[in-house]
């Protein structure tokens, strides 16, 4: 039988998931190979250079630019504390003398004679990067960072804001389709992610994040109450370093569609469970996609079979979710695949499958138009 690769989100009980965590600078990696690791754990760490700031002694204090050095009370290297005096002039009889203070803790860097002006270098920005998943480290890269491997569910979404954070799944949806507001929130949801079903409102969010949640996964949401909630509007280039205390995975698309019912009896089967989820979005050239990660044990010899086995691609009886207008969001089954080209309403030919949905109706769809839902 053939096989027909279209990439796809995962919604997949188990897969080998690893996560390579890599500092933007050179530092310091604090694990070692087949350490057990914990989403909060520090697996490495660095120094960002501090910021830089330029003052104008000379102009300041009304002094010729080569005598500059006569009148700093610090070196070139030296440190100082916040709102620290560096440099002052001299002033009539001793009296009102015009001081240059600081406005952070830093360090002298350098002193121009030229032009009058010295360089303050703020104090480096230590920076962590957290494991975000729990499991094992694999690899180390030297000064730069680890790979950390575990068995996990793995389910992904179409688009998310907001970055890393874990929790434990709470789950407040009785149906796929129905729609999570403020009502459903309370206190008891700090900490947690929350798994809606077909939408999930503004106010919910808002109230999700008053009360401490840390991430929300539903099946849509109306573009306009992700541009309620952040209070602009936002670009699908690229997301996930938004300002924001929780982060919001969205599994079918815009609007309010109900969630897939695959990924909703997954996610309902680890309620109670620890999850890792990451709203990073980017739809261009390296796409990556928003994810909920549960950690699992690793499966026996038989689902790794399985999980070989439809590695291959899709096949007759696949499930897909079209991605285009006009069954845009829908999910069906495949239960045909042409291997000649067939000609679309543009008049243009390409490849197709033949999806059979939910209700029972049947459309001829571009290959191109189809994301596929892996296992």
């Amino acid at each position: 039988m053939g096989h027909v690769y279209i990439p796809g989100l995962k919604v997949t009980e188990f897969e080998l998931v690893q996560k390579e965590r890599i500092l933007p600078l050179k530092g310091d990696v604090i694990v070692s190979i087949g350490d057990r690791v914990q989403p909060d754990t520090t697996v490495a760490r660095t120094f960002l250079p501090g910021k830089i700031e330029s003052k104008n002694i000379a102009g300041l204090l009304s002094i010729d630019p080569e005598d500059i050095e006569l009148y700093l009370l610090k070196k070139v290297g030296d440190s100082f504390k916040k709102d620290e005096i560096i440099a002052q002039n001299k002033g009539f009889f001793g009296l009102f003398k015009t001081q240059v203070k600081t406005s952070f803790i830093g360090t002298l860097e350098t002193v121009s004679k030229v032009t009058g002006q010295a360089i303050l270098r703020a104090e480096p920005v230590p920076l962590e990067v957290k494991a975000y998943i729990p499991g094992i480290v694999k690899e180390i890269y030297p000064d730069e960072g680890v790979l950390i491997e575990t068995w996990a569910s793995f389910v992904q979404g179409i688009f998310g804001i907001g970055g890393e954070r874990f929790g434990t799944i709470k789950f407040l949806a009785d149906s796929p389709d129905s729609i999570l507001d403020e009502n459903k929130i309370d206190e008891t949801c700090r900490d947690h992610i929350l798994i809606g079903g077909g939408m999930v409102t503004a106010k919910a969010i808002k109230k999700a994040e008053s009360v401490g949640v840390n991430g929300i996964v539903t099946g849509g949401i109306e573009a306009l109450d992700v541009a309620d909630y952040l209070g602009y509007d936002i670009g699908v280039a690229i997301t996930g370093s938004e300002d924001i205390d929780l982060s919001l995975m969205i599994t079918e698309g815009f609007g309010h569609i109900p969630m897939a019912q695959k990924t909703f009896e997954l996610l309902r089967k680890y309620d109670g469970m620890e999850a890792s989820i990451n709203g990073a979005t980017q739809i261009r050239a390296g796409v990556i996609r928003p994810e909920i990660v549960i950690k699992q044990n690793e499966p026996s010899n038989e689902i790794k079979e399985k999980m070989m086995a439809k590695m291959q691609g899709i096949e007759t009886g696949s499930i897909v979710r079209v991605i285009r207008v006009p069954y845009f969001g829908r999910i069906g089954k495949i239960v045909g695949l042409p291997s000649e080209l067939k000609q679309l309403e543009s008049e243009t030919y390409a490849r197709v499958c033949e999806i059979e949905f939910d209700d029972g109706t049947q459309a001829t769809v571009p290959r191109a138009n189809l994301e596929m839902i892996e296992d």
